[in-house]
């Protein structure tokens, strides 16, 4: 089968490999579809600290079970159309024993400390596959996930309906919590440097923009909020100055929610966190959330093809990931179709 692999970091190839071999509780996948992530281009940059090599990427996927245990615990079958929730964890730990599968001790991401799914042919434990609705697309499948960590971001800063979201960062996972608290009746801003991303956000129906090189968002934000300041700030940016901003961003008793990952610790003024009482939390990866999220595409309510640049094939994705990393404004989402 082909497979895209990372020998090291700055070395990506379309590569033969032998088909996998399903374990105990594990199905076999055909796979239809996979994204490549932000992620992946830090693997492939050799600047994800997390990743260790040689090493198949790939997480964001979708399939059709060839083979299956039939005793699996949610009733699949061969031929099914399936999402894969691509977070293993120990089941056993205290994040995972009170259901926060995604904070488990022992995470490991698919493409990130386990081989990942780019691949023809994948195996994964069986209960952590979702099917598809019917009706919907390969494409539309390998968008759930990166939903999901749009959605936990969410979740994790308890917006409410009626409430101000201010995003800070317009890639893929900002540009769609947008959307997200858009579609659950709330009121989106959305902060970032490049224009091009913004106007970008504004013709998929984001309500407000802030280009913040060009005007000063906490002003912006009070106009836009009638002096309140937004009720949740989520950071999807990682960058250190956007972190300290959120402070300014949200308002008394307000949240914010960390999606970003920052290559250095952010020196924060603790007073205004203690005068405002702001809640602050990690909001990593997700946890139980695919279905939601495969709901939310099914019905439109966030179209999330909107975000994809462009579909390519297997033997495409070595050269498109190249591009990315050197072109990155260029791409939101691409889809590799196998």
């Amino acid at each position: 089968m082909k497979a895209i692999k990372f020998e090291k970091p700055w070395e990506v190839a379309c590569v033969e490999m032998d088909m996998p071999k399903p374990k105990e509780g594990e199905a076999l996948l055909k796979i239809k579809a996979a994204g490549i992530c932000g992620s992946d281009i830090g693997a492939f940059r050799g600047t994800n600290g997390l990743v260790s090599y040689p090493r198949v990427i790939g997480h964001e996927l979708a399939g059709e079970i060839i083979s299956i245990p039939e005793d699996n615990p949610k009733g699949l079958k061969v031929g099914d159309k399936v999402v894969v929730d691509p977070y293993l964890y120990c089941g056993k730990c205290y994040p995972c024993r009170i259901g926060r599968t995604n904070c488990c001790n022992d995470l490991k991401v698919l493409g990130v400390q386990t081989e990942g799914g780019m691949a023809e042919y994948y195996c994964h434990p069986a209960d952590m596959l979702v099917k598809m609705p019917e009706g919907m697309t390969w494409e539309q499948a390998a968008l759930a996930e990166p939903l999901t960590i749009s959605l936990h971001g969410i979740h994790r800063g308890g917006f409410k309906v009626g409430e101000y979201c201010a995003v800070i960062g317009a890639g893929t996972i900002g540009l769609v919590a947008g959307l997200v608290a858009q579609a659950y009746g709330g009121h989106a801003i959305l902060m970032d440097l490049v224009q091009e991303r913004l106007d970008f956000a504004k013709s998929l129906g984001i309500e407000y923009t802030i280009n913040s090189g060009k005007e000063d968002p906490v002003e912006r934000i009070k106009e836009i909020t009638g002096g309140e300041m937004a009720q949740q700030v989520m950071e999807c940016s990682g960058a250190n100055p956007a972190i300290r901003g959120a402070l300014d961003y949200v308002c008394h008793a307000g949240r914010i929610t960390l999606t970003g990952w920052p290559k250095k610790e952010t020196s924060l003024p603790t007073d205004m966190i203690t005068r405002k009482e702001i809640d602050i939390r990690g909001a990593r990866t997700s946890a139980g959330e695919f279905e939601e999220a495969l709901e939310l595409i099914m019905t439109k309510k966030v179209d999330m093809t909107k975000i994809v640049t462009k579909v390519i094939t297997v033997d495409e994705a070595p050269e498109t990931i190249i591009d990315i990393e050197k072109n990155p404004g260029n791409y939101l989402k691409v889809i590799v179709k196998f």
